[in-house]
């Protein structure tokens, strides 16, 4: 045999061999995503939506899988076209950069998130199936297991994907399938007659995902160098594969759910989220729906708790002055006080920070997927969308009558959506503007 054919057999062989492993690599990615995705917000709100629209879930199924996988997944995509957070929000400015991420990881992470999990864990995970024990043991527990995952962050991709997500998706299987052939009931009319798809798009905030995909971008892009793909074109091509899986999944788990909760609209109605959803396990699996549910949700939870404790960890570490170990430390301790208060308490908190950080965070990840380079069309688009936001917020929730006349002449207040077109018209603006000036200097 001949040098030549030696070596082209060689590259061959090595070529093979680089293309299993990122296959490999990517199927396990898009597993992690899922299971980090598909935290107990997702388990509750897909079967309260399919319960409230009875007879119009399918448009509401639409509704939140664009904002519940779309969205989501786009924050992936964009997040991997700027590599990192320092960079994400920088074409506003370099100080907004630092606060507005500053400000999402520490409402995704210590403040509401983290502590989430740790409170559904118990309410929905262990009080139904163990009775009263006490919540500050169980959140010591819970949190002692999240650190110990957490201190260990080059083999998190590796344990979410490998470990968690089976468990998660045959829990899932189990009740989804089961549902489907026993047939709770019928999917009937009920009080939600308009804007069905409205009312899943805005019900799909709620996952808070759109908001974690930037950080979610991190934790895997983190991996991916841990594991020695550096290259920027072989990173990029791995993540929009595991998106792709994740997206499937994700999917196909909401629209089981979404369904499951349609057919109980004829048999229960205005059920608490965490209530409807134990109905269903226990309609669907007996006597063992409990226990499934409260592994589905304790796996489910974990997995979110580990992606996010990491980022606060990887972020807040890079400003020096504290290591990734004290800090990581710390976000247990503060979330593991702060799961105590319950789910109810914790959701009260979420409400006004989600309302400011979503729209802000829909501009940025569609001004990085367009490709916007225009920095003021940036500065435009956000500022606007985070003034209206405060001004919903104000009126709605901190019930300030000031801003109440602004808000109630804004187009689609009703459907949540006031900062639309608002941000679309400064946008437009901006950019005939600009557009204007090119011309005319030409």
């Amino acid at each position: 045999m001949s040098i030549k054919r030696i070596y082209t057999s060689y590259n061959h062989f090595i070529h093979k061999g680089r293309v299993m492993k990122e296959k490999k690599e990517y199927i396990v990615l898009g597993m992690a995503l899922f299971a980090m995705f598909f935290g107990a917000g997702n388990l509750i709100f897909p079967p309260s939506i399919g319960n409230a629209a009875g007879e119009n879930w399918i448009m509401a199924m639409f509704g939140f899988l664009t904002t519940g996988v779309g969205l989501p997944l786009l924050g992936i995509m964009a997040f991997n076209k700027v590599g990192s957070l320092e960079n994400f929000a920088s074409k506003v400015s370099k100080k907004f950069n630092i606060i507005y991420c500053s400000l999402l990881i520490i409402s995704l992470g210590p403040l509401l998130a983290i502590p989430r999990t740790g409170a559904t864990t118990y309410e929905m995970g262990i009080q139904p199936v163990f009775g009263d024990i006490n919540p500050g043991i169980v959140s010591f527990i819970y949190f002692s297991i999240t650190l110990a995952m957490v201190l260990n962050p080059s083999k998190i991709i590796d344990n979410v994907g490998k470990i968690l997500t089976p468990i998660i998706l045959l829990m899932l299987a189990g009740i989804i399938l089961k549902g489907s052939f026993i047939k709770i009931g019928t999917p009937v009319p009920t009080h939600l007659t308009t804007n069905p798809f409205s009312f899943g798009f805005l019900g799909g905030y709620q996952t808070m995902d759109a908001l974690a995909s930037i950080l979610m971008g991190a934790v895997i892009m983190n991996a991916l160098v841990s594991k020695g793909y550096t290259d920027r074109s072989v990173q990029k091509s791995l993540i929009l594969k595991a998106s792709a899986i994740a997206g499937i999944g994700l999917a196909s788990v909401y629209g089981g759910l979404l369904y499951l909760g349609a057919t109980s609209s004829s048999v229960v109605s205005d059920f608490g989220k965490t209530k409807l959803t134990m109905f269903i396990a226990e309609a669907t699996l007996g006597n063992l729906g409990n226990l499934a549910l409260g592994l589905c949700v304790s796996a489910a939870c974990l997995t979110t708790s580990v992606g996010l404790v990491t980022i606060v960890g990887d972020y807040f570490s890079k400003f020096g002055k504290f290591t990734y170990r004290q800090i990581v430390t710390a976000t247990c301790i503060f979330s593991g006080v702060m799961a105590i208060a319950g789910v109810d308490t914790i959701v009260k908190i979420a409400a006004p920070i989600l309302v400011i950080l979503y729209p802000v965070t829909i501009v940025l990840i569609v001004f990085t997927l367009l490709n916007v380079r225009d920095t003021a069309l940036y500065k435009a688009g956000a500022l606007t969308a985070v003034t209206f936001s405060f001004i919903e917020v104000s009126y709605t929730i901190m019930h300030i009558d000031f801003f109440k006349v602004i808000y109630l002449n804004l187009p689609f207040s009703d459907s949540g959506f006031s900062w639309l077109i608002p941000t679309l018209g400064i946008t437009t603006l901006f950019f005939t503007r600009n557009r204007f000036r090119h011309i005319r200097s030409k």
